[in-house]
């Protein structure tokens, strides 16, 4: 019987790969990505020649009782996502089920989150909290809201740039203006930004700022005054950048599109 490793990939900084993970990726039979381009660079990277098969919501379905056959037949699988750890609203969970369902052992290897680094450098609790990833686009999207309104631990939510202006006016609209929320933005990239204050103040940021590049948004509880409220810290509402220079190296000058988000 053979077995599924889980990697997770960097969301920025190509260094977040641990040891374990390059070592995994070498030796495994055959390594699943969600885009074989992206996943690419990475393997170029760090000098890693395996099988590379397309994995991805759009033939997982298809693809999964394949997948579990060579499992099954004692090869080493490896899934990876374009960044990240894959399952957190990435391609994952249907082929982890099967594998379980028939036996196959199934070892998620931990590493790189977006959600995680902006959840503690929100300035709010985050000892409970409830992740909710992407919101419906459409359907099902303000009863979803709505549900959330008496949710006293901090929420998570993943958003794209083009739609974080709308989703702040929904929130806004739902949950009240004064409701503190942090956004993050290019976790572990170059320019790395996150921006506290009330949902009216980071709103109204973002209005004046283009967002760009993927998003985290760390909204507060209901009735929750955290000991550091981002409001008490100075330029609350302005964006607070965190600069690596040994991304310089690795990603250049942060100008040019960055696949991994």
């Amino acid at each position: 019987m053979g077995r599924l490793y889980v990697v997770p990939t960097p969301v920025g900084n190509l260094e977040d790969m641990t040891f374990r993970a390059v070592r995994v990726l070498k030796e495994a039979d055959f390594i699943l990505a969600e885009d074989t381009r992206t996943s690419g660079v990475l393997l170029q990277h760090y000098d890693i020649h395996g099988e590379l098969v397309s994995h991805h919501k759009f033939n997982e379905h298809e693809t999964v009782q394949q997948v579990v056959r060579r499992l099954a037949g004692g090869q080493i699988g490896a899934l990876v996502s374009d960044a990240g750890t894959p399952g957190i609203s990435d391609p994952g969970f249907l082929l982890v089920r099967e594998c379980v369902r028939q036996g196959v052992e199934v070892q998620t290897l931990p590493g790189a989150t977006a959600f995680v680094p902006a959840l503690v450098s929100s300035g709010l609790p985050c000892d409970k909290f409830c992740f909710e990833g992407f919101l419906p686009q459409k359907k099902g999207r303000q009863s979803r809201l709505e549900a959330l309104k008496e949710e006293p631990r901090s929420i998570v939510f993943y958003e794209s740039p083009r739609r974080l202006l709308k989703t702040l006016q929904q929130l806004a609209e739902v949950f009240g203006e004064e409701r503190n929320v942090s956004v993050a933005r290019e976790i572990s990239k170059l320019h790395e930004e996150h921006v506290r204050g009330t949902l009216k103040e980071v709103l109204a940021h973002f209005e004046q700022t283009e967002p760009l590049g993927e998003i985290v948004i760390i909204l507060a509880g209901k009735n929750v005054n955290p000991d550091v409220n981002p409001n008490d810290t100075p330029d609350a509402n302005s964006q607070l950048s965190t600069l690596n220079p040994q991304l310089s190296m690795l990603m250049g000058t942060g100008k040019k599109k960055n696949k991994y988000k």
